[in-house]
Parts: structure tokens; sequence; C-alpha cells
């Protein structure tokens, strides 16, 4: 049995844990993005629709050169998220659609699709490869960090929801962050092992510079 004044110490710690808990934190998207997350918004000023997104059931614009669009319902969209670990998208994928390899650098990632099949996988950090075609119902999950990529593999606009680890995941395609910046070509072309012609042909396409 505890002696009764660690027996009084551990009561009051959990008092004090059980008081500082709070229901949530909702994100005050006025103020700067920490890697904490939001600062919370007062209280008083919650409403209901800080935690409902409407998003969702609209189709993202596809008219671009990966004919693909995200619909992100992430903490700078949908404040409620903020502090809880979680977020949402809505993924559109033309025919011939794509989103290229790229990454979240801040959580974890997992796709249902609700229409058309998706080809989907992901590299490991050891250079496994993991893909599929994904149908209608089927579900893929894609860890923290790690390359990934969703392809139409069918003849009519594929849709997913996506969920995420984070409430603010982050993205970054590798292909634009090779080529659709002001990084020199030759420094491009050394880390790369592309010849001038195609880091500058890419260059162009991606919208880069240099």
């Amino acid at each position: 049995m505890l002696p009764p004044v660690f027996l009084f110490l551990l009561l009051t710690l959990l008092s004090a844990a059980d008081a500082s808990v709070q229901d949530f934190c909702v994100g005050d998207i006025s103020a700067s993005d920490t890697p904490a997350g939001y600062p919370c918004k007062d209280v008083s000023h919650v409403t209901t629709n800080d935690f409902v997104f409407k998003g969702l059931g609209k189709a993202g614009n596809t008219s671009n050169i990966i004919k693909a669009a995200v619909t992100p319902a992430f903490v700078g969209q949908f404040p409620g998220v903020n502090g809880l670990g979680i977020s949402a998208a809505r993924l559109d994928l033309a025919v011939g659609g794509v989103v290229p390899l790229h990454t979240h650098p801040g959580g974890s990632e997992l796709l249902v699709v609700t229409q058309g099949s998706i080809l989907a996988g992901f590299i490991s950090s050891t250079n496994g490869v993991y893909y599929t075609t994904l149908h209608k119902g089927d579900t893929m999950v894609f860890p923290q960090g790690l390359l990934h990529f969703q392809i139409n593999a069918g003849g009519v606009t594929a849709v997913a929801i996506v969920t995420f680890s984070s409430p603010n995941p982050g993205l970054q395609i590798t292909a634009f962050a090779l080529f659709g910046n002001s990084l020199p070509s030759a420094l491009v072309e050394m880390v790369t092992f592309l010849d001038d012609a195609q880091v500058k042909k890419l260059k162009k396409v991606l919208g880069g510079s240099g």
C-alpha cells in the first residue's frame, strides 16, 4: 500500500491533469501557423461552423497539367481539426490524370476510392515498391513521409476521399520541387543525372527558371 503522502501527491497530479484537458482548440487562422498548430480561438467566438466542412461534395477543377484536383479540408480551411491530429481532402482525377510522386512530411494518408479506378502506390525508404489498382470501396494507406502517387486507371473520372493523421500534412511534389523553381539547371543536372536539354525541357513545362 502506498504511503499516504505519495497517495495524496498522486491524486493531486491526476486532478491537475484532468483539469488541464481541453475539449478542443479551434484554430485561430487569422494568426500565424506554428509547428504546434494554430493558437486556439477564444471559446466565446467558436461556432458550429468551425466543426463543419462542406467542400468535399463538389468536384475539383482538373483543367491543369496533371488533370487532377485536390480539395483540402486541412486546418486552414477547417479550423475545427486544429490539434486533433486529423484532416481530410477530396481527390479528383480526370481521365489520364495523375498525382505525381509526392510526400506529406507531416502525416500518413488513408485513401478510399468512391468512383472509378486508381493505380496507387508508394516507395519505402529502402526502395521497396508497393502498388496496386484500387476500385470503388477499396482503401490504401501511405505511411508518413514516403514518396507515393495516384493515377487514373480507367476511362472515367476517378474520385477518392483522403484522410490524414495531421491537421496540416504538408505536400511536396518531387517533379515540381526539382524543376518548378529557380535552382540552377547545372545543379539539377548534377543531382539528377539528367542532361541539360532534359532539365531545361522539364523546367519549361513546370514553370521553373535558372
